[in-house]
């Protein structure tokens, strides 16, 4: 096959190959903290590889099932090779983006954060929009784990901003096609005369840093209180009483967590979203490392949108990255986001950068 030459797949192999022979040795699970960064990097190499062999093992199967197509002359058997060929087309578009996603954090999970543009009510219920599309791309489209770890609510409707995380193979990697300002056009649900209204928002997304890793954080730099989470908060944000707000002091960042059923598990993921941010930070401030990463969303605005969402006078959805387009919008909006993070991805594998 000689695609697993150009994506280098026996090298690959060779990776993994040394990887599980670590674990092997005596007393690897001695140092349990390295041991369970090790096996990370085990899944990871897996992750790629594996795809790869059982890719090729359904080419295999579909050569011999051309085969005896063309010796039987059975137009049922032509039919589901057509339907094998096209379920392995997909499915190369996948593994192929596994090459691409190949950046520092890019097999991290992913920590987003969507805050509504100016323009009062439209432009809140557009980032609750926003938080829905994302949740069912993730859990629909690719059976991640998506949990709203803290939102403020829009006075009226929708929500001023939330954040959420989402935890599965290459959250980051994918999501990060999803950096920037988003553009809503339509007839506005909220205005009695029916006129055509435009919102913004803006989309960030930041990796998880794994355990152990990033800027150390002093305790007697943090000011930590609690509060009981209100308001409606959708399906995926649990109501407590123990709601946390950390804010670093020497940075000036304030983190909150309230979705969990404990102050120790809100503690907790606050404090992973605050290493996260102070990360980029840092990461900002010595090399504008993870600013590439996380693409420049500027103002929220017009002259900074990635992608439109137009629903009046005609339907469609256009990257302007790319220029892919659909005009199908509330299938987008049910999460069907892959064609145009696919595409962001190769583009950006063009451009020879991480985006």
């Amino acid at each position: 096959m000689k695609w697993g030459i150009v994506f280098d797949l026996a090298q690959r192999q060779s990776q993994l190959q040394e990887l599980e022979k670590v674990t092997e040795q005596p007393g690897f699970w001695d140092n349990h903290d390295n041991a369970q960064k090790h096996m990370q990097k085990i899944t990871q190499a897996k992750g790629f590889v594996d795809p790869w062999l059982a890719l090729r093992a359904r080419l295999d199967d579909l050569d011999a099932l051309a085969e005896l197509a063309l010796e039987e002359e059975d137009e049922s058997m032509s039919e589901e090779l057509a339907q094998e060929l096209q379920e392995a087309g997909d499915a190369l578009v996948e593994v192929e983006l596994a090459t691409v996603l190949s950046g520092k954090y890019d097999q991290s999970n992913a920590i987003l954060t969507i805050t509504a543009g100016a323009g009062g009510t439209e432009a809140c219920d557009w980032a609750e929009m926003l938080l829905r599309m994302y949740a069912f791309w993730a859990e629909n489209y690719r059976q991640f784990k998506f949990d709203v770890v803290s939102y403020v609510e829009g006075e009226s409707a929708g929500i001023r901003n939330a954040t959420a995380k989402i935890e599965g193979p290459s959250a980051f990697g994918y999501m990060k096609a999803e950096v920037g300002v988003h553009r809503l056009v339509r007839i506005s649900p909220f205005d009695s005369s029916k006129r055509r209204h435009t919102s913004f928002a803006s989309v960030d997304v930041i990796p998880e840093l794994p355990e152990g890793e990033g800027v150390p954080i002093k305790e007697e730099d943090l000011h930590i209180d609690t509060f009981r989470s209100s308001g409606a908060g959708g399906q995926h944000v649990n109501k407590t009483d123990s709601a946390v707000r950390i804010k670093h002091i020497p940075s000036g960042i304030v983190v909150q967590c309230q979705n969990e059923r404990s102050q120790h598990a809100n503690r907790r993921t606050a404090l992973q979203i605050l290493q996260a941010r102070l990360n980029e930070l840092e990461s900002t401030k010595k090399s504008q490392e993870l600013q590439g990463l996380r693409g420049d969303k500027g103002e929220i605005s017009f002259a900074n949108q990635i992608r439109s969402y137009v629903m009046q006078p005609y339907t469609m959805v256009k990257d302007h990255r790319t220029d892919v387009e659909m005009s199908n919008v509330e299938d987008v909006l049910n999460g069907n986001i892959d064609p145009f993070i696919r595409a962001y991805l190769q583009w950006l594998a063009g451009q020879g950068g991480e985006g």
